[in-house]
This record gives C-alpha cells, structure tokens and sequence, in this order.
C-alpha cells in the first residue's frame, strides 16, 4: 500500500470541475490511492461523479468509494470505505465480492479488535489529531491510540484525521502504514502530494 492515501471531500469544492481538477492535479503529483467522499449528494450525482473520475484517472489511480457498495461496483471501482454507521464490513464484502479493496474506519482499540476479525483489507484509526474536516468527529486518538491499534492488528493501518506535512512523518513511526489526507492536500494538490511522498519516503 502506497504511504499517500488521498481523500476527495466533494463538500471542499464549488463544483464537479474544481474536484475532476485536484484529482488530475493529485495523480500527476504521485497519488496512487485515492477515496472519493460525498456525505451529502444524492446517488445519482455521487454517481456521475465516481464514473467522471475514473473515465479522468483511468487505472492510474486505486479509487475507493466512501461509505456506498453498489456505487463503488457500477463506477468500476476498486474498493469501498465504510465507517461504524455505515454497511458492515461483512455485508459490504459480500456486496462487492473477494478481489475489491474493503476498508474500515475505527475510533478506539475495541473497533480495531473488531474490524481486524473481518474481512477488511485495511483498517483505518483516528482521529489522530484535531480534524476540521467532520462536523462531530470522535475523539482524537493521539500518536499512542495508532500504536495501540498497530499492536492489535496485522492488517494495513491508516491512520486519518488532522494530518500534515509537519506530522506525518511521526503517524508512520508510530506504525501506520499510510496516512489519509483531505485539507492538506489543498489548495496546490500537486505540489503538497509531491511534499508528502518526498517526507514518507
């Protein structure tokens, strides 16, 4: 798994263009892995949107659809994201079939204890500092909740929430594999993906 694990917030953006825009801006700074996150939209918008970015990115660019199974399956993507009020783990498997990416958000050490009896391919811990990109985000977890959840699971861990070129370096030395970014990826997404590959390296 790629250290760089980009999110698209559509709530971030004026509109379609603007996110088709930062998505060729973040692949052409190096993003290998991106997840596409719309809260708010409808399906069909959400769908328009999904198939837009993988007609923009091609195979380029691992593309995992925030919280919806059947969109990420009629965009042609290559994995789902669920969340703990979200589709299971089990029944977004069952959805998506074995070969798709399937991951998980956790929040605490008894989530992690339970995504990592799934059949999750990654496990996602935070928030691991203060995050402005959720309205009611969980409390945050700290550089020792990603060693704790490091040491309860085997499987890819990526840690998500407040961070930035000043501290990721630090999430992967406490044993994250990857690290999820939504703001600081903005507002110069080539430039700042280029900044983050060069520090995670």
């Amino acid at each position: 798994m790629t250290r760089l694990y980009a999110i698209l917030d559509v709530d971030l953006f004026r509109d379609g263009e603007a996110l088709l825009a930062a998505a060729r801006e973040l692949a052409a700074g190096g993003v290998t892995l991106l997840q596409y996150r719309d809260k708010s939209g409808d399906a069909r918008q959400m769908l328009e949107q999904a198939r837009a970015l993988k007609c923009c990115l091609g195979d380029s660019v691992q593309l995992i659809m925030n919280d919806r199974a059947d969109l990420a399956l009629a965009a042609g993507f290559d994995g789902v994201h669920v969340g703990q009020e979200d589709l299971s783990a089990e029944r977004a498997r069952r959805l998506i079939g074995p070969s798709l990416m399937l991951g998980v958000s956790t929040h605490n050490s008894e989530q992690v204890v339970e995504a990592d009896q799934t059949s999750a391919d990654y496990i996602a811990i935070g928030p691991v500092f203060a995050t402005a990109s959720k309205s009611n985000p969980d409390p945050v977890v700290g550089l020792d909740g990603v060693r704790q959840a490091r040491a309860l699971t085997r499987k890819r861990l990526v840690a998500i929430g407040g961070i930035t070129r000043g501290n990721c370096r630090s999430v992967i030395d406490a044993g994250a594999d990857a690290v999820a970014v939504i703001s600081d990826l903005l507002p110069e997404p080539r430039k700042s993906a280029e900044e983050f590959l060069r520090i995670l390296r």
